[in-house]
C-alpha cells in the first residue's frame, strides 16, 4: 500500500473516531438530541472498520494510529472547542508523529 493511501485511511479513521465520540459527548453531556448519538455511533462503527483496510498488521496499525489520534485531537480541540495548542503540545505531537511514522513506514525485510 502506498503511503498516501495509508495516510488517507488514518485521516478518515481519526475523523470517524473523534467526530463520532464528540457527537456522543454532545448527546450525553450537553443534552443534544438522540440523533447526535446515533450519528456518532455510526461514525464509531466506521472507525472500527477503516483501520482494517491498512495492509500492515493490527499492532503496527493501531500503534501508528495512536500518533494520528494525538494530532487529530489537538486540531479538533483547537478548531471546534477553540482551545489552541501551546508549544509543548506541538513538540509532543512532533515527537509522537516521528515515532508513529517509524512504526508504520520504516522499510522492513
Amino acid at each position: 500500500m502506498n503511503i498516501f493511501r495509508s495516510l488517507l485511511y488514518f485521516f478518515f479513521t481519526g475523523l470517524c473516531e473523534i467526530g463520532g465520540g464528540y457527537l456522543v459527548w454532545l448527546w450525553l453531556k450537553e443534552g443534544k438530541s438522540i440523533k447526535y448519538a446515533l450519528l456518532g455511533w455510526g461514525l464509531l462503527m466506521l472507525y472500527g472498520v477503516l483501520p482494517a483496510l491498512q495492509t500492515a498488521n493490527f499492532g503496527r496499525v493501531y500503534s501508528a494510529y495512536g500518533g494520528a489520534f494525538v494530532i487529530f485531537s489537538l486540531l479538533w480541540g483547537w478548531k471546534v472547542d477553540r482551545i489552541p495548542p501551546d508549544s509543548y503540545d506541538w513538540l509532543g505531537t512532533l515527537i509522537i508523529l516521528i515515532g508513529a511514522s517509524v512504526i508504520m513506514y520504516a522499510p522492513r525485510n
